[in-house]
Order: structure tokens, then sequence, then C-alpha cells
């Protein structure tokens, strides 16, 4: 054999071997984004489910559930495309130790954020400051314990936004919150799909 037809001979075991390699990668690649693109629509298809613990201005005293910063949220929230159900389990006249005794029942398994407005009833009802710091303590422990994310908004509104008894939120009030939410919601949900989309993408392919 001349060395004209052993250097042809090579040069097309090297095209084949080039090929070879292109397809495997190109498979790899196409795999990859696809199960980039599955980890995304899989995080993006889920509902994000968020529960309201709180006392009568999570209920939305005054203003009705509807009116409260909890379906506020959940409108704002699909605005932006995230489907998002936003569960009022707010009880009227309730202190920081009942919304503890309450806490695992009131939240279901497969929640993902508890958003805990903690209110005034403790100062009202005289609960000393220690107690109702303990309380929030132990109900954020409680929840991040099952994996699920806490945003405690614990902010004095000013009495502008106060209705006729000083106490409760104005529908204008709840607006306010539900905005101020929002940002920190958001932050979470990117925070997890950052988490979901490397952890998804990392599982290794099936042998073949």
């Amino acid at each position: 054999m001349s060395s004209d037809a052993t250097e042809s001979d090579k040069l097309r075991a090297a095209h084949r071997l080039h090929r070879a390699i292109a397809r495997r990668l190109g498979r790899a690649v196409l795999a990859a984004i696809a199960a980039l693109i599955c980890a995304s629509a899989g995080v993006n298809a889920a509902p994000l489910r968020i529960v309201a613990i709180g006392a009568s201005n999570t209920h939305g005293w005054y203003v009705g559930n509807r009116g409260a910063y909890p379906a506020k949220l959940q409108a704002l929230l699909r605005a932006k495309g995230i489907d998002a159900q936003v569960t009022n389990a707010g009880v009227p006249f309730e202190t920081t130790g009942m919304m503890l005794r309450r806490i695992d029942r009131d939240v279901p398994n497969g929640t993902d954020i508890v958003i805990l407005e903690p209110g005034g009833n403790d100062r009202r009802f005289l609960v000393p400051p220690g107690w109702r710091a303990a309380n929030i303590a132990e109900m954020e422990r409680r929840l991040k314990a099952r994996s699920i994310s806490v945003i405690v908004y614990d902010e004095v509104m000013p009495l502008q936004y106060r209705a006729l008894d000083l106490i409760h939120f104005t529908e204008q009030a709840h607006a306010i919150i539900a905005a101020a939410l929002l940002p920190r919601v958001m932050e979470i949900v990117e925070r997890r799909r950052s988490d979901v989309l490397p952890r998804r993408s990392a599982t290794p392919a099936a042998p073949r």
C-alpha cells in the first residue's frame, strides 16, 4: 500500500472520529438544554403557595379578605406571571402565643412561604415583649425546619393609614404592605429557581 493511500485512510478515519465526537457533543448539549428547559418549566408551572398568619389586620378587619394585603399580594404576583395562591390565615384578637399554637395546623405541607404579621395584640393584652419575641422565633424555627421560607412583617403603620379606631388598617395601608412584601417574595422565588436549575441540570444522564 502506498504512503498516499495510507495518509488518505488516516484522514478518513480522523474525519469519522471527529464526526462521531461532534454527534456525541451535540446530543449532550441538546440534552443539557432540554434539562434546563424542563427544570425551568417545572419551577414555573408549580403554583407558589403562601400562607399569611396574623390577627385582625391580616384577616382584613374593616376591609374584608379581598381588601386585605394577602389578596393584594396575590394580585401583584399574578400580574408578574407568578401562579401564586396566598391563603389568608388571619384570626382576629390573636396574640403571638395563639398563633404559635395553631401554626403547624394552619400551614399545610407543601407551603412555600409563610408571611407572619405578629400585630399589636401582645402589647394591648400586656404580653411581655420577651414572650412575644420568643413566640415569633419559635414560629420561624418550626417553619424553617419544614423547609418553608418565612417573612416577618412587623412594621409600624403610620396613623394616617389606620381606621377610626387607630388599630386597624385602611385599604391603602394593605396596599402598602402588599407592595413592600412583593420584592421580598420575589427574592425567595428567584433564589429557589437558582437552586433548582443547577441541581436538576447536574443530574447524570441515563446510561445508553
